[in-house]
């Protein structure tokens, strides 16, 4: 959605598309997924892991981190990333507020 469109809506809901976006590609899950097992990451270690190019992977990060889900630290050489929970929590709360407000197929 252009930005000239998103003034129409609400602040959750512009905040909940930015989440959604975040979480809408498979090496960004894959990246999310070997944060949350390895509790921090360094991108070196994810090219180890993942089908994916340093670059490739560091445009990704870019992304999670622009959207608030990660958070990284610059230590020496490397950064390294990790979830960044209170923007977790506010997604998670999000998600399961719109997957439980319906109660029943309406067709």
């Amino acid at each position: 959605m252009g930005l000239t469109k998103s003034f129409h809506f609400d602040e959750e809901q512009n905040q909940l598309a930015s989440f959604a976006k975040a979480f809408a590609h498979p090496a960004r899950i894959a990246i999310l997924q070997q944060i949350i097992k390895n509790k921090t990451c360094i991108v070196g270690n994810l090219t180890d892991i993942l089908p994916l190019s340093q670059s490739t992977i560091s445009q990704h990060l870019k992304e999670l981190k622009n959207i608030g889900i990660i958070k990284g630290e610059i230590e020496g050489p490397s950064i390294c990333y990790c979830i960044h929970q209170q923007n977790w929590h506010r997604a998670k709360k999000m998600l399961t507020k719109l997957f439980s407000e319906i109660d029943r197929n309406c067709c």
